[in-house]
């Protein structure tokens, strides 16, 4: 178990990546190459219907700072610079945009074995204030999330949340969309020899009195290949099969069907990243 309760977005973070990461309903292709000196080029291209979407992504690592650059279809620069451990458990990150010029953004991360807090606020005349912060400790984590407009002078965001860990459960109860929606997740490590273990999640609202429940499951089949599946209560069931054909190199297959409406087509979609 990581040491600390970590940031705010951390709290049923393990729940959402069993449940979501890593399914595609487009298809995407990536490629990373590295050059003699260290850089490395990421191209992407992704097909949504009959639109295609690319760019470049170029990573610089010097000592404890990382840049990223990059470019897209849309002739949009955007850069990233992170700097690491300015101070014991500190990150700095610069992000900005080119052409838009209300894109730029200054975020602070700090780690502690009791504490975690992530605060931003846009580099404009009347920026956006983002603060989050949890305490505890890697077993027992509560924390809150706020964004205040300084132009409107209005809060545009209030969440909070509470996790429970251990070796292998986690639970998380956490109330988004100011206080409107309250999400309950639960993870479990069934068996960790093989990967497998189980998640669900469970999505309240207040305004609607409408719940959405989600159950899902992963499993290796050997060491280079995974599967996973979720359902839904709307319906909706997706499985996919990922192998790691080399070394950091993933192929994947994931698809959807709408068990509630079976005349139509299913859905599928085509992951392949390559790294050297």
């Amino acid at each position: 178990m990581a040491k600390g309760p970590g940031l705010y977005t951390d709290i049923g973070k393990k729940t959402r990546d069993l449940l979501y990461r890593d399914y595609q309903g487009d298809h995407k292709f990536t490629i990373t190459t590295y050059s003699p000196t260290g850089v490395a080029i990421t191209s992407s291209g992704t097909k949504k219907g009959d639109l295609f979407l690319a760019d470049v992504n170029t990573q610089l690592k010097r000592n404890n700072i990382t840049t990223d650059i990059k470019v897209d279809t849309n002739s949009n620069l955007s850069t990233t610079i992170v700097v690491d451990e300015l101070a014991p458990g500190l990150k700095t990150i610069l992000s900005f945009r080119v052409p838009d010029q209300r894109s730029g953004k200054l975020e602070l991360q700090y780690l502690h074995d009791y504490a975690g807090i992530s605060t931003s606020m846009g580099l404009t005349a009347n920026p956006v204030v983002n603060f989050s912060g949890v305490v505890g400790t890697n077993s027992t984590a509560i924390g809150t999330e706020v964004s205040f407009d300084t132009k409107t002078g209005n809060f545009t965001k209030y969440n909070a949340g509470i996790s429970f860990s251990n070796a292998d459960l986690i639970a998380a109860l956490t109330l988004n969309d100011k206080c409107e929606t309250l999400n309950a997740s639960y993870y479990h490590i069934v068996k960790p020899l093989t990967n497998t273990s189980v998640g669900a999640e469970v999505n309240h609202s207040f305004s609607t009195n409408e719940n959405t429940i989600t159950v899902g499951t992963q499993h290796a089949l050997d060491p280079l290949t995974t599967v996973k599946a979720r359902i839904n209560n709307l319906g909706k069931a997706n499985a996919l099969i990922q192998h790691e054909w080399r070394p950091k190199s993933l192929f994947t297959i994931s698809g959807e069907i709408d068990t509630k409406a079976v005349d139509k087509s299913a859905k599928f979609g085509l992951a392949l990243a390559l790294k050297p």
